[in-house]
C-alpha cells in the first residue's frame, strides 16, 4: 500500500551555509511534493532568520510541519518571539513548532550576551506558553531576565509546541521536563540517540509526565552515493568539522570519543588557522586533507551508500527509541531517490505522526 505524507520524517531547508534564501521556496515545495513530513529551519546570523524563512515556508505549502531547529530566546525580546509564534502559528493554521537552542557560548559573549542557561530555558518556556494563553505577566524577574509587564492578547488560547534542541544529558532531561518535543544532534552514535531518548523521557517522568507525549527527532546525515564526492565531503566530514570547532567537547564526551583526537583536529595548522565556517567555505583540497584528522569511525554515523542503504539507515534509526528523523544534510531533490526506498522498508511499528513535528499525538 502506498503510504502518503511521511509525516515522521524530515528536512532541513537551506541545510548549512546558504547564499540564496529563495531556494526555500522550491525546496519547500519539492518537500511537499515528495511526501516529507516536516521542514527544520536552522538560523545563522547572515541569510538565514528564522522569521522570514519560517513565514515563506508556510505561504507555499498546505500540508508540511515546520519549525524553527533552533532559534534562541535570547537573540529577541520575549513578545518579539512570542509574536513570531502566534503569528506562524495562525498563518500556517496551526503547522508551526517553535524550537528552541542554547547556542553558541562564545558567539553570545562577542555579541555581548550571555550564554544560555537552563533555567532560562525553562522560565521563558513559561513566560511564552503564558502569553500565548491570553495572560498577563507583571513584574517578572527571573532566568529569562527582568520585564515589567508583558501581554499579546487576552483573547488568545492558541496551543504552540515548543522544542528543544539539545546534546547534553541535564539538557535532555529538561526537555522531557517542559518541552513538547527534542531535536537530537547530526553525528550521534546508535548509543548517544539510545541514552539521549532515556534521557528525554526520564525527565518527563520525573515531571510527572506522560514519557510518550515528549516527541523526540533524531538526526541523521543523509548523504547518498548519488550526490558528487565533493559535495558529499562538505556534508560529512565538512559539517563534522564544523561541529568540533564550534562544541567539540560536548560532542565528543556524548558519543564516548577520544578527546585526544579532537586536540589533535582543533591543532592542526589549517583547522586553526581556518576563517569562517568549514562546511560552508573549505576547498574540496582542503576538506580531502581534514578527512585526514577525523576517525572515519566518527563519519560513518551516517545514511550513506545506495538510496536503498540509506533507506535501511533512516529505518533503524526508529529501533533506538526516537518517533520522528531528521535526514539532515541533504536537499529533497537529493533525497528524492531514497524516499521511494524508504517506503519500501518502513518499518510496520512506524506510524503516522501529526503534521506539526512538535506534537506527538
Amino acid at each position: 500500500m502506498e503510504i502518503g505524507q511521511l509525516t515522521e520524517l524530515g528536512f532541513y531547508t537551506l541545510a548549512g551555509h546558504s547564499d540564496s534564501p529563495q531556494d526555500v521556496v522550491s525546496e519547500v515545495r519539492a518537500a511537499e511534493e515528495l511526501g516529507l513530513g516536516s521542514a527544520f529551519i536552522s538560523e545563522r546570523f547572515n541569510l538565514k532568520d528564522a522569521p522570514t524563512l519560517s513565514g515563506a515556508a508556510a505561504a507555499v505549502s498546505d500540508t508540511l510541519g515546520i519549525a524553527t531547529a533552533a532559534t534562541n530566546h535570547n537573540t529577541r525580546h520575549p513578545l518579539v518571539t512570542a509574536t513570531f509564534a502566534t503569528t506562524m502559528h495562525r498563518l500556517s493554521g496551526g503547522r508551526f513548532a517553535l524550537g528552541l537552542g542554547r547556542g553558541f557560548d562564545r558567539l553570545f559573549r562577542a555579541m555581548g550576551l550571555a550564554p544560555v542557561t537552563s533555567a532560562q530555558l525553562e522560565d521563558i518556556a513559561g513566560i511564552l506558553r503564558q502569553l500565548w494563553s491570553g495572560g498577563t505577566i507583571m513584574q517578572h524577574d527571573g532566568p529569562a531576565g527582568r520585564f515589567p509587564r508583558l501581554q499579546q492578547d487576552a483573547e488568545f488560547d492558541e496551543d504552540i509546541p515548543l522544542m528543544l534542541v539539545a546534546l547534553g544529558e541535564r539538557t535532555l532531561e529538561l526537555a522531557g521536563r517542559c518541552m513538547d518535543a527534542v531535536v537530537l544532534h547530526t553525528f550521534f552514535s546508535d548509543e548517544a540517540v539510545t541514552k539521549a531518548v532515556a534521557a528525554v523521557r526520564r525527565g518527563a517522568e520525573q515531571a510527572g509526565r506522560d514519557p510518550a507525549s515528549v516527541r523526540v527527532w533524531a538526526v541523521l546525515a543523509t548523504v547518498g552515493d548519488h550526490i558528487p564526492e565533493n559535495l558529499r565531503l562538505k556534508k560529512t566530514a565538512g559539517r563534522l568539522a564544523s561541529y568540533l570547532r564550534g562544541y567539540g567537547d560536548l560532542l565528543v564526551k556524548v558519543n564516548g570519543w577520544d578527546p585526544g583526537v579532537l586536540e589533535r583536529f582543533r591543532n592542526d595548522p589549517l583547522v586553526k588557522g581556518f576563517r569562517g565556517a568549514i562546511d560552508a567555505r573549505a576547498t574540496t583540497a582542503e576538506l580531502e586533507h581534514i578527512v585526514t584528522l577525523i576517525p572515519q569511525e566518527w563519519t560513518n554515523i551516517a545514511a550513506s551508500g545506495t538510496p536503498r542503504q540509506c533507506a535501511d539507515a533512516v529505518a533503524r534509526q526508529f529501533d533506538l527509541g526516537v518517533d520522528s528523523v531528521i535526514l539532515h544534510g541533504a536537499t529533497p531533490a537529493e533525497l528524492g531517490p531514497i524516499l521511494p526506498e524508504y517506503r519500501a522498508v518502513r518499518p510496520p511499528h512506524v506510524t503516522s505522526k501529526p503534521a506539526n513535528p512538535g506534537r506527538a499525538t
